[in-house]
């Protein structure tokens, strides 16, 4: 049965770790095996993610799970960020209110099963975004000057002008060196593969 209500200031009081602020405020009552749990709800964006602390425990006030989803799902930057704030309320009233108004907070994108595409609450890296790009080029046949195109431009830039773009030479020399190192990869597996057969033939 699961049972929500507001907690007292008293028992808010011990929640001050910056990482608090990744999940909503007022967490609910789970009792689970008969344990009760305190359950936090993560902010994120489309987050299904909860983390429970069991109260009958000894780790009851640990916060370990809590940084290594807010981290996996909002980025080691955003988590570094709200850590420099060192409270919850300056985390959430800082970082966390700007990043959840911010359009560039949702740019990256990873599939977590077959036909589903989930997004991040980070932005790309300047590295991650030559990656996507060339990805994206290469996948759907789309000429590389497409990062030059205006529409192109306003759909990435806006809200972060700032934010990174190779140039169409930089993602044709990009495809160009990961096909020749994918290249050298197959040409490796098939002499394996060469020498496996011709093994198993001598037998």
């Amino acid at each position: 049965m699961l049972i929500s209500f507001y907690f007292t200031d008293k028992l808010k009081k011990g929640w001050t770790s910056p990482v608090y602020a990744f999940y909503e405020p007022i967490p609910s009552i789970e009792y689970i095996g008969g344990w009760r749990s305190h359950v936090f709800q993560c902010m994120g964006k489309g987050c299904k993610q909860r983390v429970q602390h069991y109260l009958n425990k000894g780790n009851a006030k640990s916060t370990s799970n809590m940084a290594k989803h807010t981290k996996s799902c909002w980025g080691p930057e955003a988590y570094d960020a709200a850590q420099d704030t060192k409270s919850a309320a300056a985390a959430r009233e800082g970082v966390i209110k700007n990043l959840l108004k911010s359009s560039t907070i949702t740019s990256s994108f990873k599939r977590t099963s077959k036909g589903k595409v989930t997004y991040s609450h980070r932005q790309h890296t300047k590295t991650e975004t030559k990656a996507e790009i060339m990805c994206w080029v290469s996948e759907s046949l789309r000429p590389f000057e497409t990062v030059n195109d205006r529409g192109f431009q306003s759909l990435m830039k806006m809200g972060c002008p700032e934010y990174y773009l190779p140039s169409p030479s930089m993602v044709s020399r990009d495809v160009k060196l990961v096909f020749a190192n994918v290249r050298q990869r197959i040409a490796r597996m098939l002499q394996v593969m060469l020498a496996i057969v011709k093994c198993h033939k001598k037998h």
